[in-house]
């Protein structure tokens, strides 16, 4: 999957989705505050780092949901409105991260506050890394759809999704860690 630059949080996702199931999702949770310029104040920034945690979740629920939505096309894919998620929540995925990095600079040079920036520097590499596998989980699902004789293509679903777990098991450590250094005394 392709990095995209631009900040889009505010996506169009439902139409997409809309055209893939009958079932809309509501992506006005995807929306995002103006960037954090001015000197950092501490709680504001580790209020929006928890924030922009909590739109990638919902970023995710969509992926999915629009993943289901696409595989319920086969075996004559949608693969127009399905590209046209993955660009669309490439691009939220892309502007949460520029953000939490703002966050991270912020955290680092104005807080004086490298310990958190270092939580937020292992959090990014494995967001970085849930996002593959959940895109080879994608493929491997549709490969068991397309596929259903293949035992190795269920096989390697069940792997994907035991990676996932742990993945999103070390995210939770993580963002353990990074509140309870968060509420330490300075």
């Amino acid at each position: 999957m392709r990095v995209v630059n631009e900040r889009s949080l505010a996506v169009p996702l439902a139409p997409v989705l809309q055209n893939l199931d009958s079932d809309p999702c509501d992506v006005t949770s995807l929306t995002s505050l103006p960037s954090l310029q001015a000197p950092a104040d501490f709680k504001a920034l580790v209020r929006r780092f928890y924030a922009l945690q909590a739109e990638r979740v919902e970023a995710y629920k969509l992926f999915e949901e629009g993943h289901d939505a696409y595989l319920r096309t086969g075996p004559h894919y949608d693969f127009d409105h399905y590209r046209q998620l993955v660009h669309e929540i490439t691009q939220a995925f892309s502007g949460i991260s520029q953000e939490v990095l703002q966050i991270k600079e912020q955290l680092h040079q104005d807080c004086d506050r490298p310990d958190l920036s270092e939580h937020i520097d292992k959090l990014q590499a494995k967001e970085k890394e849930k996002l593959e596998l959940t895109a080879k989980l994608q493929l491997a699902k549709q490969n068991v759809q397309d596929h259903p004789e293949d035992e190795d293509c269920g096989q390697s679903v069940q792997e994907l999704k035991q990676k996932i777990i742990k993945n999103k098991e070390s995210l939770s450590e993580i963002l353990q860690d990074f509140k309870y250094d968060c509420e330490e005394p300075e």
